[in-house]
């Protein structure tokens, strides 16, 4: 009896691990003909390999460089899902998982952020939930919620600072929806530098220095970082200036301070010269950061200073020969304290946390023309069921990289579901887009659910870049009208209108008032405002296209033959006298 009662829980034990198992479908991101990676150049040229660097580089670089290419720092792998559980299992280049200096999760460990449906980012946490075994890491954040109920949310994972990934697969509970998301189009920041830069030392990968400016900054991140190995050798540079970047972040003083001070100006000079003979970005130059045990330890701190003495005098000679966009980071931007290190070479969480606050801080001055506004902080968002807003983002990118279109139709989803392109599930007016547009080339810039902030962030995000359109329409702000006052939303339109100027100076501007409908009567009040603030001229003007919409009794209510049930989105109608009148602007 006994042995019999042990293979019948031997059997249901084997049972509820098949159906476990049959209740997990697993997803690899190198599915597809681009990876699903974000946080690499040359991404579409390295196929399936995690590594940071493409194979063609071997013969190129240090062989120090070479050696550290597999490691995948500031990696990351997006993907939307409503699963109760996110499940990562993957197989590391090393089973050594731990370091001296290092926890085993910053060195071999994933990390899981997740945003909720307006934009906003939150650390999810394992509560210890992981397996290392000798050729299989696994990790599993479990009782997943949801602010949007059915919709989940749309996840970032960081992947190992100091191993290397041979294979990985997210698992999802079955029946889940599970989406992978491509790396952005957009200009990345492209950062290199030493073992710091790479990830060493905080408790786990999100906590890089990297991987915090790219979470707060929403800009594409390229993590070149490279443990003891960051000496500027002109080789590095003419790596770097293949990378189209938004702005080119130099700090490799940790490893550089050694060299002479003649070596130290002149890799520093050849290298920035090399950048700008490329690229316009701009380039900052950082010093090694402050060394917090100087009181006891003087001797370190005059070896970091000499350095730092050399590059500011690089810094000094490029300015003065009429090198532009130049900025610098001092040590005095890094404001160590004792607690902040390791073991003095390396930050800790707290370190990391104030580098990456200097970083920001000076990216930010770099970055001028994306000051954020004060009232509508640039923000994505995820609150509409029928597309994934980051995905149109990228599509939009591209678009406008490739069509040369000759104008942009830039709203929320009262334009996003008029037609045209990217394509979008909910199409209310493709006859009407037809009669309108007919072989005009036009890109769709309507995402369905966008408030004035999400369209703020789009445009410092890459939307008007790589195309000169000759007309360009803004229509925004009905989905603000719970959220904000017709003065802050008039407000914000004209400042939207503004920034579309400065971005598209050669395009005509056609701002349109926003559109009537059923319940929100404080829309004539913003139409109001939008005529008293917005500077109209030869290249800007106000467009009311509201009497397309409402009853010609003058009672300024919605005529219900132009909409959807709703009450607030045009219907083929609608879109048919709308688009017969705003064709006559865009001659």
């Amino acid at each position: 009896m006994k042995t019999k009662h042990i293979i019948l829980m031997a059997l249901a034990l084997m049972a509820s691990m098949t159906t476990t198992a049959q209740q997990v479908k697993w997803m690899n991101p190198m599915d597809g003909d681009e990876p699903y990676i974000s946080g690499r150049a040359w991404n579409k040229e390295m196929g399936r390999a995690y590594d940071r660097l493409p194979d063609r580089f071997e013969k190129l670089l240090p062989k120090n460089v070479w050696s550290l290419k597999a490691h995948t720092a500031g990696v990351i792998v997006r993907f939307v899902s409503n699963s109760k559980t996110i499940r990562v299992r993957y197989g590391c280049l090393s089973n050594n998982y731990n370091g001296f200096n290092m926890t085993g999760i910053d060195k071999s460990g994933v990390d899981l952020y997740g945003k909720n449906p307006d934009g906003d980012i939150h650390w999810i946490a394992t509560h210890m939930s992981w397996k290392m075994q000798a050729d299989t890491a696994r990790m599993e954040w479990q009782n997943l919620t949801y602010a949007n109920k059915g919709r989940g949310a749309e996840f970032a994972l960081y992947l190992p600072n100091y191993n290397g990934v041979k294979w990985l697969e997210v698992g999802v509970d079955e029946g889940s929806h599970f989406q992978f998301l491509h790396q952005s189009p957009e200009r990345p920041i492209v950062v290199y530098g030493s073992s710091i830069i790479q990830g060493a030392s905080p408790s786990r990968p999100g906590m890089a220095i990297t991987n915090i400016v790219e979470r707060e900054l929403e800009y594409p991140v390229i993590n070149l970082g490279f443990s003891g190995s960051a000496r500027m050798e002109p080789a590095m540079f003419d790596m770097l200036s293949e990378i189209d970047a938004r702005a080119y972040i130099i700090d490799a003083m940790p490893n550089s301070f050694n060299l002479q001070d003649t070596e130290i100006i002149k890799r520093a000079k050849e290298g920035v010269m090399k950048l700008r003979a490329k690229s316009l970005a701009p380039i900052m130059l950082c010093e090694c950061h402050p060394t917090p045990d100087s009181v006891m330890r003087a001797n370190i701190k005059a070896k970091y200073d000499r350095g730092n003495v050399a590059l500011r005098r690089a810094y000094d000679e490029l300015r003065a020969a009429g090198v532009t966009n130049l900025y610098y980071l001092s040590k005095s931007d890094i404001r160590f304290g004792e607690d902040y290190m390791v073991e003095g070479s390396h930050p800790n969480d707290l370190g990391c946390r104030v580098y990456a606050d200097a970083y920001e801080k000076k990216i930010r001055e770099m970055l001028a023309e994306d000051k954020p506004n004060s009232v509508f902080p640039p923000v994505t968002q995820r609150r509409d069921g029928c597309y994934e807003w980051r995905e149109r983002h990228n599509q939009v990118i591209r678009l406008n990289h490739t069509t040369n279109p000759e104008i942009l139709l830039i709203g929320n989803s009262i334009t996003n579901f008029w037609g045209g392109n990217p394509v979008c599930s909910v199409n209310n007016g493709g006859a009407a887009w037809g009669k309108t547009f007919g072989k005009r080339r036009v890109t769709n810039m309507g995402f369905g659910w966008d408030r004035i902030e999400n369209v703020f962030w789009r445009i410092y995000h890459g939307e008007l870049e790589g195309c000169k359109p000759k007309h360009i329409c803004l229509l925004i702000g009905i989905n603000n009208y719970y959220v904000n006052t017709p003065e802050q939303i008039a407000q914000g339109i004209c400042d939207l209108a503004q920034l579309i100027r400065k971005r598209q100076p050669q395009a005509q501007l056609h701002v349109l008032k926003v559109y009537p409908a059923r319940g929100r009567d404080k829309v004539a009040r913003i139409n109001e405002l939008l005529e008293q603030k917005l500077k109209t001229d030869a290249k800007t003007e106000l467009v009311d296209l509201t009497q397309c919409l409402v009853l010609p009794d003058g009672s300024g209510k919605i005529d219900p033959t132009c909409f959807q049930k709703d009450g607030l989105h045009p219907n083929e109608k609608g879109y048919t006298l709308l688009g017969k009148q705003l064709k006559k602007h865009l001659k």
